[in-house]
C-alpha cells in the first residue's frame, strides 16, 4: 500500500493529510497544544485512532506511541533518536522493528526482526511543505508505520 504524507502549510499546530494512491484522504493528523509535539491521528471519517507524543526533558528526542482503545489510550512502544555520526539512528521498541536511513535523513526503510521490509519512506523534493511517499508492504502495518514517520518528521522539525 502506498501513501502520500503531506504537511499542511497554513495551520497553527502540526497538521498533516495522508492520501492513498488515488488521492483519497486515508488519515488526518492534528497537532495539539502541549509541551513537545503531540499528534493525534484520525481516519477519513474523523474517528480517533492513535497518538504520537514527544517526551520532554530527555537527552535525545523520544516519542511515545499510543493506540486508541475502549478503555483509553494503550501504550504500544516508543522511538528514540540515538547519538550517531553521519547516519541517523533510532531505537524502536515496537514489534522488533528497526530503521535504516541515509545520512541526509530523507529516505529510510523500516524492517522487522527477521529483516523483512515493512516500509520504505522517501521525501519528495520541491514541495512547499514536508511531503513523503510511504510504501508499506502489509496493510496491517499501516498505522504503526505512519506513527514512526510522524515521530521522525517531528524530531527533524524540533532541531
Amino acid at each position: 500500500m502506498k501513501l502520500l504524507f503531506r504537511q499542511r502549510i497554513f495551520s497553527w499546530f502540526d497538521s498533516y493529510d495522508i492520501f492513498d494512491e488515488n488521492e483519497n484522504t486515508v488519515f488526518t493528523v492534528k497537532g495539539q497544544l502541549s509541551f513537545g509535539h503531540c499528534l493525534n491521528i484520525y481516519d477519513a471519517s474523523g474517528q480517533y485512532l492513535a497518538t504520537v507524543k514527544e517526551k520532554v526533558l530527555t537527552f535525545l528526542p523520544r516519542f511515545e506511541l499510543y493506540l486508541a482503545s475502549p478503555s483509553g489510550n494503550r501504550y504500544i512502544g516508543c522511538i528514540q533518536k540515538e547519538f550517531s555520526f553521519l547516519r541517523p539512528k533510532f531505537h524502536i521498541d515496537i514489534n522488533g522493528w528497526y530503521i535504516e536511513g541515509n545520512f541526509i535523513e530523507w529516505d529510510y526503510q523500516v524492517f522487522d526482526r527477521g529483516g523483512q521490509l515493512i516500509a520504505t519512506v522517501n521525501k519528495e523534493l520541491f514541495h512547499f511543505s514536508d511531503t513523503y511517499t510511504i510504501d508499506i508492504a502489509r496493510p496491517t502495518d499501516v498505522l504503526c508505520a505512519l506513527m514512526l514517520v510522524l515521530a521522525i518528521d517531528a524530531e527533524k522539525c524540533s532541531r
